[in-house]
């Protein structure tokens, strides 16, 4: 039996209004460890996480360097990850939590793949939330698919790429070659509630200071591809969406057309019409 970490990376998960709690509950049916480097915080971030009292988690007290921007998740991410004590490790962003319909596919497809060197990843199919619980953003600038699920061995070198959004092999920055699978990861980030969202604008102008993070701007700026949700969401992230669920402050802005709205209408009709997602980004090549 192959056995499991998980890990993740969290800081001031108070005050950005993370759902860390649901994000580690939701792999520790998969996992048989969870490594959580909490990162010295302005909160209770670390009550936070030891709250859960699983005997699975494993906390790294760190000091994070946040003047190295937008690199120092990646960092940290690596720090969790060579933390970790396993061949397979199932990675978690603070604001993202797996859907419990996926737990036994994951189980089973690193069961299956261990075995073959050829896959050194797995896929997960993501659901981006946008301005509450009950929209999905599904344009080609929110990633259908990432990486979660890596193999651990030093010698493969398989790490965070840029801001740890997916995992690059070697010096050269390699695509993973990955599995896909069914499983599914809801993406909270542009969901929490709006004084969350200002101070996740904040913190972008330390981390990101080339983007336009112009306080006279929309919070939650309107785009094509906004589309109902109609599915369920994660059973442990219930309680954390219930308590957050009514917040006038957190509004779409108006519908407004912008010519560079032009190329997303154009992608997202060749997609229907074929099923091919062109000028998709991908840190992966599905094997």
């Amino acid at each position: 039996m192959v056995r499991v970490s998980g890990f993740t990376i969290v800081r001031n998960a108070i005050k950005l209004d993370f759902p860390v709690e649901a994000s580690i509950r939701s792999i520790l049916p998969l996992c048989d460890e969870v490594v959580v480097n909490v990162g010295r915080s302005e909160d209770d971030t670390l009550a936070l996480v030891r709250s859960i009292k699983d005997p699975k988690i494993r906390i790294l007290e760190t000091e994070w360097d946040m003047t190295r921007r937008n690199t120092v998740l990646g960092l940290e991410t690596h720090r969790a990850m060579q933390a970790c004590v396993h061949s397979w490790g199932v990675y978690i962003q603070a604001d993202e939590v797996l859907h419990e319909g996926g737990v036994d596919e994951l189980r089973a497809t690193i069961q299956a793949v261990d075995d073959d060197a050829r896959i050194e990843g797995l896929l997960v199919r993501y659901v981006h939330f946008y301005g509450g619980f009950d929209t999905i953003a599904t344009h080609r600038r929110w990633y259908r698919r990432e990486v979660r699920v890596v193999r651990l061995a030093r010698e493969l070198d398989i790490r965070p790429y840029q801001g740890a959004q997916g995992f690059r092999v070697g010096p050269e920055h390699r695509k993973i070659r990955a599995r896909l699978t069914a499983a599914q990861m809801f993406h909270y980030g542009w969901a929490r509630p709006a004084q969350a969202l200002r101070e996740k604008r904040d913190l972008g102008r330390t981390m990101y200071p080339w983007r336009n993070a112009d306080a006279s701007l929309p919070l939650l700026a309107w785009m094509p591809g906004l589309e109902p949700f109609r599915g369920a969401h994660p059973l442990v992230a219930r309680p954390w969406i219930e308590a957050r669920q009514a917040d006038p402050e957190r509004v779409i802005a108006p519908r407004k057309f912008r010519w560079r709205f032009v190329r997303y209408y154009i992608s997202t009709l060749i997609e229907r019409l074929t099923g091919v997602r062109v000028f998709e980004f991908r840190n992966y090549e599905i094997v």
